[in-house]
């Protein structure tokens, strides 16, 4: 898995017994239930019901035909084409200041749960871009009161975004 959990994420959750799916996204729009959110299925809460079983079982109906096709690529056109609507599912897209990820930094350390290594082409470059969030969290957690916390920033997601280069296409 891509993904660092910083903090216990299920605070940040809700327990709403009517809501189906809370998914992660790659760039949060302000609305958490907007399904122009970008999804991303690095972190998510699904409750199971018959809703999500027959979510579930589309879902992988279509990944098996989709060659070529992440399983969150199969999800997201399954979005696009009404199935959560269809199925009746209720859904929650996570705001990024908590589910952070690198296409979004999260705008608050303090309140970031996980960081997920998306918009990244290379398991390589994933790796090198959360050993410097690695790096960067254990600086944040050695600050001491009398630190400066607004001078905090993530390090750059250098690796990452160099991936998606043809020369640096090493997986």
């Amino acid at each position: 898995m891509d993904i660092l959990w910083l903090r216990n994420p299920f605070p940040q959750l809700t327990i709403d017994k009517s809501l189906d799916l809370q998914i992660s996204v790659d760039r949060f729009n302000g609305d958490q239930w907007s399904d122009n959110n970008p999804i991303n299925t690095g972190f998510y809460m699904i409750r199971s019901n018959n809703n999500t079983i027959a979510l579930y079982n589309e879902w992988y109906a279509e990944k098996d035909k989709s060659a070529g096709k992440k399983e969150q690529d199969v999800l997201f056109d399954l979005m696009r084409n009404g199935a959560f609507t269809r199925l009746g599912l209720r859904v929650r897209f996570l705001d990024t200041m908590f589910f952070s990820g690198f296409c979004q930094n999260s705008r608050d350390v303090m309140e970031v749960s996980t960081v997920h290594a998306n918009c990244c082409r290379s398991i390589k470059a994933k790796v090198t871009d959360l050993m410097k969030i690695l790096h960067d969290w254990k600086k944040f957690k050695a600050y001491t009161d009398d630190d400066d916390l607004w001078e905090f920033r993530w390090s750059d997601h250098t690796a990452c975004r160099d991936s998606w280069n043809t020369d640096h296409m090493t997986l």
